[in-house]
């Protein structure tokens, strides 16, 4: 892995610590899954027991309109139950602050973190968890707000930590920290960055399993996972497309666009045709909304008409993956890639729970599954697969789909934009009193600039001497 800055090389005794973190879990009020929540506890416990003080932000959802920019500031995207969480697992006094001047535009500043703030650094309580970055029109809107809010955040703290591997999108939450404070890549971005290095410099054979509801939205990662991979499954709509732009199939619900862009991907397997591995059994259902006996049917495609009319492909039928060919490639790769939700689920599982569980057959291979769906498909209808696999070191679960698909079309995860932040830092580092060259830090004299009395410290530049504050 490259030299990128981690947690464990800050000095971390007596500071505050503002950390980025992918919690984006709640939905419609209430956390869905904590396995995000869960995979960040090791960066924010090492915080505690070095002594620092943590000050966390997470974004939740989409709040903002976009046709409109309004942003709604409301409980379905609210951090309370993800603070509620957090105190209970980690037995710790966690706040947030109170919401102040918002309106449809978005919080305009940090004000309501004052008092907390205080509090903190009083030792009144354990930590802080900002509001929803989102709910500030400085964190996505790209411009001065952008830079005004970015320099709030850093204004809280000592040291940032980008823990949020997930979160590769360049907004204020997750560059702007690092053009003021000294910044390091928390543990589980190190662990994420480290399972990529499995994919890109892969143990062979590498078996690629991806499916998607969009086939344009994926051609460059299954461009870049054609190149990179010995055998490459696809799933979902963008199996659909593949065959229609193969075979001629007219699928009902398969937009023109996507059989285009599968027919531009078709061209580019040409050069590796024994790449691609079709599963020859496809489940077509007469209704969406649910499955009902004689409603549905299966298919071999290589007995099908080319040119033949279907309704709704909605699945792959658990007959692909008995196949001896399938099964064969399966068994023997050595790292299994998935992004992947075969059917239309929750009616249409079966393909799902057919390929999981081959996959779990394959006991040597290395496992790494990435996507938010992917993830909760698997722990629902396989959870004791699941449950085990989470203490396997041959699985590893990634937080961030997106941010993986995003790494393997650029070929490294050293191009997205939050980790080239922090690697810039230790490149070219002149800021927060501090000259860094090659790893080493060389404090260099600043003049001093004005006291900040909302803080309670005498900040010169990044050195931070707080004093008490008196109520």
């Amino acid at each position: 892995m490259k030299n990128i800055p981690k947690i464990q090389d800050a000095d971390l005794k007596g500071k505050l610590v503002l950390v980025r973190v992918d919690h984006n879990v709640v939905k419609k009020g209430k956390i869905k899954d904590t396995y995000r929540i869960d995979a960040s506890l090791e960066t924010i416990e090492y915080i505690f027991s070095q002594g620092g003080k943590p000050i966390i932000m997470t974004h939740v959802g989409r709040p903002r309109n976009k046709k409109t920019g309004e942003i709604e500031i409301s409980e379905k995207t609210s951090v309370k139950p993800i603070v509620d969480y957090l105190n209970k697992k980690m037995n710790k006094n966690f706040q947030t602050p109170e919401i102040m001047n918002a309106d449809k535009t978005g919080l305009a500043n940090l004000d309501g973190v004052i008092s907390l703030h205080k509090k903190l650094t009083a030792g009144e309580i354990d930590g802080i968890y900002l509001p929803n970055t989102r709910w500030f029109k400085g964190e996505e809107s790209g411009d001065d707000e952008t830079e005004k809010f970015g320099k709030e955040l850093a204004s809280l703290a000592d040291i940032y930590i980008n823990d949020a591997f997930g979160s590769w999108q360049p907004h204020a939450s997750t560059i702007e920290p690092t053009k003021h404070l000294p910044s390091y890549a928390g543990f589980l971005m190190q662990k994420e960055i480290e399972n990529l290095d499995r994919v890109l410099n892969p143990e062979r054979p590498l078996l690629a399993v991806v499916a998607g509801s969009k086939f344009d939205t994926k051609i460059g990662p299954l461009t870049a996972l054609l190149n990179k991979a010995d055998y490459l499954v696809l799933g979902g709509v963008i199996y659909n497309a593949y065959l229609a732009a193969k075979y001629g199939f007219k699928i009902k619900g398969i937009e023109e666009d996507d059989v285009k862009a599968a027919e531009n991907f078709l061209k580019q397997t040409g050069k590796y045709p024994e790449k691609i591995v079709e599963l020859p059994y496809i489940i077509e259902s007469d209704i969406l909304e649910e499955k009902i006996e004689k409603k549905y049917r299966v298919h071999n495609i290589y007995t099908t008409d080319k040119g033949n009319n279907f309704n709704y492909i909605l699945d792959i039928s658990p007959k692909s993956f008995a196949t001896a060919a399938v099964r064969d490639i399966f068994n023997n790769s050595k790292t299994i890639f998935v992004n992947a939700v075969m059917g239309f689920t929750p009616n249409f599982a079966e393909g799902t729970i057919a390929l999981n569980t081959l996959i779990n057959e394959n006991k040597e291979a290395a496992k790494l599954f990435g996507g938010g769906d992917t993830l909760q498909d698997f722990k629902t209808f396989l959870p004791e697969i699941y449950n085990k696999a989470l203490q396997d070191d041959k699985y590893y679960f990634f937080t961030g789909g997106g941010t993986i698909l995003k790494a393997i079309e650029a070929g490294s995860p050293f191009g997205l934009e939050p980790i080239k932040a922090i690697l810039n830092c230790t490149l070219t580092e002149k800021r927060a009193g501090y000259e860094r060259r090659n790893g080493e830090d060389r404090r260099k004299e600043q003049k001093p600039v004005k006291f900040d009395r909302r803080r309670g410290g005498d900040r010169r530049s990044g050195i931070d001497r707080r004093q008490s504050n008196k109520n």
